[in-house]
């Protein structure tokens, strides 16, 4: 098996990203439709199995409000 992604900071990014979808009243099908992906991968982003690049990181942030640079801290 391959390196985990799962690193302590990715962690942290991956649970800030959920409790942000949860501030935002949002399920992740709801997540899903609006960013136009499948569902499974909003739950493995937020799992940290699933890594965002910083294009996808923009979406995430755009829909939930927020400024990027919140998710990153």
């Amino acid at each position: 098996m391959g390196k985990s992604i799962r690193t302590k900071e990715y962690q942290n990014f991956a649970e800030k990203l959920k409790k942000t979808r949860l501030e935002a009243g949002l399920t992740q099908v709801q997540v899903s439709k609006k960013l136009k992906r499948p569902q499974s991968y909003i739950s493995k982003a937020e799992a940290g199995e699933q890594r965002l690049d910083v294009v996808e990181l923009k979406k995430f942030a755009m829909l939930y409000k927020k400024d990027i640079h919140y998710f990153i801290k």
